[in-house]
């Protein structure tokens, strides 16, 4: 919903769905909200999706399929009460389409670390950066980063964006009390799973909120990364229903001859220098058109963008990518903001959606000939490979 105040009587709670936040703007709530509530919904899929983190990756390069298509869903619950009584408690009922049993707990965490951005590997050498799509790098990439230059530990300073800003909504340290789920009950939605229905949550330190979805998962990416001729790449992909826009992102590198990475490669879609930050979480339609207009993000439209040949070449040995389509957003408030603009707004609680689906790729050399594949015996040497490195050096050399 791009921010239009499309009115949704609740059944039962008199809830009222609205674009929240452009009306807050307008007019603040005389109080409140007491309670905020947070959804994330995601769909994975490629190599993300083979089982989770690089283990998937290695499985799908040892050759398990690349279609499969996994579920994501986040819920974070801030009040500004305290427990009425006893502990903490409070629990998210579902439609049954959501496969999750009756409810899910929200659970209460003693500590909560804050989302920050690292590099998928540390390299030794240098940092390449490249941004933009086209057959040829643009004058002046890549900007190179010494690491021998940065003191240790620390990350490389301006490497990440400042322009986007995380914003998971309620959290341990803007709420009196908190709960976030998956949690220790062991459930995670399903790869069948729906959002559509009436979803309440209730609990101990804030007011019952109670809304109905129409909006579900979106739907899943399909990506495909050709070489061309001329050294450069197309990444094409599926339109997503809903999508607001796209941005990918890549990084590689060369390995060393101990099967660590050396000179580090990584490349956005954006016009701009643009990496990380709230660039990996979900976004508003609101915030999505924004970044859309100075090109940060690719348009809803687009279907295709050309990885320059000088990032393929920086990053010989392996590379691996991601793309996002960000997507749609549903919000509610309970009470509806009076049409009287002198009556006074008392806020009780709101409630905001948000969705994505990502996918991502591997694109390494001499693929169809690595240990694992059909017909291919197993490497016999056995050893312990170092970080992602060494990990992909070693399926690219047959060992460590």
């Amino acid at each position: 919903m791009a921010f239009n105040r499309r009115i949704a009587i609740l059944a039962g709670v008199g809830a009222v769905a609205l674009s929240v936040w452009p009306v807050l703007a307008q007019r603040a709530p005389s109080s409140g909200p007491v309670a905020r509530y947070d959804m994330r919904a995601g769909t994975v899929s490629g190599m993300m999706a083979m089982g989770g983190g690089m283990g998937g990756a290695l499985g799908m390069l040892g050759g398990g399929g690349g279609d499969k298509v996994q579920k994501e869903l986040y819920l974070r619950l801030g009040s500004s009460q305290a427990p009425a009584k006893g502990a903490a408690k409070a629990d998210h009922f579902m439609p049954p389409v959501a496969k999750l049993g009756k409810s899910v707990a929200l659970a209460t965490p003693k500590e909560e670390k804050a989302g920050s951005d690292e590099l998928p590997q540390k390299p030794k050498g240098r940092i390449l950066i490249f941004w933009g799509c086209g057959e040829r790098a643009p004058k002046g990439q890549p900007v190179v980063i010494d690491l021998a230059k940065v003191a240790a530990g620390q990350a490389p300073p301006g490497l990440w964006t400042a322009a986007v800003l995380r914003d998971w909504g309620p959290t341990l340290q803007n709420s009196k009390t908190f709960g976030r789920w998956p949690a220790e009950d062991r459930k995670f939605v399903k790869a069948d799973s729906s959002l559509i229905g009436a979803h309440r949550v209730a609990g101990n330190y804030s007011p019952e909120i109670a809304f109905n979805l129409t909006q579900d998962f979106m739907a899943a990416l399909r990506a495909t990364n050709t070489a061309n001729a001329s050294g450069s790449a197309l990444l094409s992909w599926n339109a997503v229903p809903g999508a607001t826009g796209y941005l990918a992102w890549m990084f590689g590198g060369k390995m060393g001859p101990d099967g660590e990475m050396g000179d580090m490669v990584m490349w956005t879609s954006s016009a701009s220098r643009q990496f990380g930050g709230g660039l990996t979480d979900w976004l508003s339609p609101g915030q999505v058109a924004g970044l859309v207009r100075d090109r940060t993000v690719m348009a809803p439209a687009t279907t295709s963008c050309i990885i320059p040949q000088e990032v393929r070449k920086a990053g010989p040995d392996f590379r691996m990518g991601m793309l996002t389509a960000y997507g749609p957003e549903e919000n509610f408030a309970y009470p509806p903001r009076p049409a009287d603009p002198k009556a006074a707004w008392n806020l009780v609680w709101t409630a905001r959606v948000r969705h994505r689906s990502m996918t991502s790729w591997m694109d390494m050399p001499g693929m169809a000939g690595m240990p694992g594949q059909p017909g291919e015996p197993p490497p016999e040497k056995k050893c312990k490979p170092k970080g992602i490195g060494g990990m992909l050096g070693g399926v690219i050399k047959g060992g460590c």
